[in-house]
């Protein structure tokens, strides 16, 4: 299962203040991209680094960073990535978070921050991994470091709850990352990761999308695959399969099945059915969008195969929630407010 980074850069996330950044800039914090360094290099802030480091001496408060997450959601766990730094990383941190309008300042001295990590030590240049046992649902993440020094990335692993107002008289992109979409698994990821398929941006090259390696198998019915759930059961509407920038090795065909259960907690995906049919076996254009109207009710997932292998940037599919999907999008609401 592809995790969900509530405060990627991907979905909209952003980091709106910091205390310092005087070696690092704290945008980096949340760069989709693994952080790299290269020793030796410089340029007028110092050695070149890929996080947010700040100047040395901080004082007795330390250093802090205030992100907005780009999808508000449950956080599940969230990771100080400290890699690269060894000698400057911070000693340890508390994180806070807080619910607020996209607008409003989260910076004025009456907002309500609530601790979902209480002081913890960081090691460094690794992953800091902390759980989080909180059920709500946060729109601002604010990490407070216990001394000055630098973080590569901050990661926060969770589901996204959508707000049913959002979703009220409209169809609905069920597969996408904002809306609560997930890749539950795939069969090949070995050019790039299948979490790409539901991200809410254009693909910008081929590294964007899903590409499996080239199978030596082949036969009639040979394929890879994705498995594609929904944060409720949906009627769908539309499937769209983009095949950007995939010129020479995009996936010739596809199909969609769907399925109407989901696991019952014991036993995962391996066992659910994908036995509706929502798009058959088609025919695929390299390196463009194609639309295909569908209706299938009930749906809570799909699972897309690629014949017999290949690239694909996007899968997008869209409806609306069925009775039970409706329920169910306004208890998460409420449980998590």
């Amino acid at each position: 299962m592809t995790e969900v980074d509530l405060a990627s850069r991907i979905v909209g996330g952003s980091v709106i203040a910091a205390s310092d950044e005087s070696f690092g800039v704290k945008e980096r914090l949340i760069d989709p991209a693994e952080p790299a360094f290269v020793p030796g290099t410089y340029d007028l802030r110092g050695e070149v680094v890929d996080g947010w480091e700040t100047r040395r001496h901080a004082g007795a408060d330390g250093d802090w960073a205030v992100v907005r997450l780009g999808a508000a959601g449950r956080i599940h766990a969230i990771d100080v990535d400290t890699r690269y730094f060894s000698g400057n990383h911070p000693t340890g941190c508390r994180i806070e978070a807080c619910v607020l309008d996209p607008t409003a300042d989260a910076m004025l001295p009456g907002v309500e921050w609530t601790t979902l990590v209480a002081d913890v030590a960081l090691k460094a240049d690794c992953h800091n991994v902390f759980p989080v046992s909180s059920r709500r649902r946060w729109t601002h993440l604010r990490l407070r470091l216990s001394s000055d020094g630098g973080v590569a990335r901050l990661r926060v692993y969770g589901e996204v709850i959508p707000d049913p107002v959002t979703w009220a008289d409209v169809t609905v992109e069920v597969s996408g990352l904002e809306q609560g979409g997930r890749v539950e698994w795939c069969s090949d990821g070995f050019y790039s990761d299948a979490g790409a398929l539901i991200r809410p941006n254009r693909p910008a090259n081929m590294g964007d999308g899903w590409e499996t390696r080239r199978r030596r198998d082949v036969g009639p019915d040979t394929h890879d695959a994705v498995l594609i759930s929904f944060a409720v059961p949906t009627d769908l509407r539309r499937i769209e399969i983009d095949t950007s920038y995939f010129v020479f090795n995009a996936s010739p065909e596809v199909s969609v099945l769907g399925s109407r259960i989901r696991p019952d907690g014991e036993h995962g995906w391996a066992l659910v059915p994908f036995d509706v049919e929502v798009l058959p076996r088609t025919r695929l254009a390299a390196d463009t969008r194609q639309v295909f109207a569908v209706h299938c009710p009930d749906v809570t997932a799909l699972r897309v195969q690629a014949y017999p292998d290949g690239g694909i940037a996007r899968v997008r599919a869209s409806g609306t929630p069925t009775a039970n999907g409706w329920d169910a999008l306004r208890t998460r609401w409420e449980e998590s407010s």
